[in-house]
């Protein structure tokens, strides 16, 4: 087989497992929409029968808005939080000369081997009984503000600078914030967005840790609404495969949407552009 029919054969082989990933996405929007309930195949290439009411359905049992509200803020403090603290211990760990910075990071690395099952309930114990912060956004919020998987990210992209440039930052006089501000940051941009994607999966999907903290129905966020919908509701729709569906469908399209936007700064940073010879 010449070249011409390996990449044939290697786009072919491609498409193949998109359509295979892509699969799911589309069986979840053809269902959210559906009139009725089929085990019909035939259901997933439908010409009639389309609706909304799926949708409306959710809405009338389930305050979408004060719902959608409450993620965002748990997600925004969350982004907030893990930006800030994992650049900070990113670029001090990778950067700064310290005694034990070698130890600092194999706990770091210990500390992403435990589930976080495994903290809940004394976190839980420890923000509602010590700290008194049961039913807040702080409470649902602190746990989630350092994320180790953020500050291995950042490091790692850190020690791929050359040292060059951040030799001559300091000969000139910058201090470790303003070389981090001016001249790391700006060539990190791939790292950032990796970072943006990764930490807003996990906040915006997060149901067991929301769930413990507040009983309140006004506080809670979109994936603790939509499971009790789910769980409790859905049954009672006219079309309870199409209610489930539509409400996976508004859980993933900010993740989708969030994407989308930012997949095109998956790309390699010229790090070598400020280095002379």
């Amino acid at each position: 087989m010449n070249d011409r029919g390996r990449r044939v054969l290697l786009h072919v082989a491609l498409a193949a497992a998109a359509l295979v990933f892509i699969f799911p996405f589309y069986f979840m929007v053809i269902g959210a929409f559906q009139e009725n309930p089929t085990n019909d195949p035939s259901s997933l290439f439908p010409i009639g029968g389309w609706t909304t009411r799926n949708f409306s359905d959710i809405n009338s049992r389930v305050p979408l808005g004060t719902a959608l509200l409450n993620s965002a803020i748990f997600t925004i403090g969350v982004l907030l939080g893990t930006l800030t603290f994992g650049l900070l211990a990113g670029y001090a760990s990778a950067r700064l000369r310290f005694r034990g910075r070698s130890v600092v990071f194999v706990a770091m690395l210990l500390v992403q081997m435990i589930p976080f099952q495994l903290l809940m309930v004394p976190l839980y114990v420890l923000l509602t009984r010590t700290y008194g912060l049961g039913d807040t956004h702080i409470g649902i919020i602190l746990p989630f503000l350092v994320n180790t998987t953020a500050v291995f990210i950042f490091r790692q992209f850190f020690l791929g600078l050359p040292e060059s440039i951040f030799e001559s930052a300091r000969l000139d006089g910058a201090s470790e914030l303003r070389t981090l501000w001016s001249i790391a940051l700006p060539l990190v941009r791939p790292a950032f967005v990796t970072v943006i994607l990764v930490t807003f999966i996990g906040p915006w999907n997060e149901f067991l840790w929301p769930f413990l903290i507040t009983k309140d129905v006004t506080m809670q966020p979109l994936a603790v609404a939509l499971a009790n919908y789910i769980t409790n509701v859905s049954q009672t729709a006219s079309n309870p495969n199409g209610a489930i569906l539509a409400g996976a469908c508004v859980l993933a399209f900010p993740v989708v949407l969030l994407f989308c936007l930012f997949q095109r700064y998956f790309t390699s940073t010229d790090v070598g552009s400020g280095v002379k010879g």
